[in-house]
């Protein structure tokens, strides 16, 4: 599955080069926030000013396109990353989209009933 993911920063990388990627997730929106960045093939390394803190998760992926924009208020680069082997942001993201499902079956098992009854009592069995 692609990662989309946007810095607030001018970072030229071509097309197929491999990155790694540091990430950690924001704990107030629940949304991974790159770290690092480093460009593989180059060896050129982009992370922010601040020291990260806490629990971080890096990952390697593939560069399929990469948009700088330029001008204006602010520099953006936007790039969409094919992700290489399994990363640990990806299987928390992976977990919030399980545990939310298991919580709608439950609500929905419970909204059908079954939930407010005692359950049934088995007549003795004589033999």
């Amino acid at each position: 599955m692609d990662r989309m993911l946007v810095l607030t920063a001018q970072v030229a990388i071509a097309h197929g080069h491999r990155v790694e990627v540091t990430e950690q997730v924001d704990p107030l929106t629940d949304e991974p926030v790159v770290l690092a960045l480093v460009d593989l093939d180059t060896g050129i390394r982009y992370r922010r000013a601040e020291e990260p803190g806490g629990d971080f998760s890096r990952w390697i992926g593939r560069v399929l396109e990469c948009t700088v924009t330029i001008g204006g208020v602010g520099a953006r680069t936007t790039l969409l990353v094919d992700p290489i082997g399994p990363g640990a942001t990806g299987a928390k993201i992976a977990l919030r989209g399980a545990d939310a499902a298991a919580d709608a079956a439950k609500a929905e098992a419970d909204r059908w009933g079954g939930a407010d009854r005692p359950p049934v009592e088995e007549p003795e069995r004589f033999w």
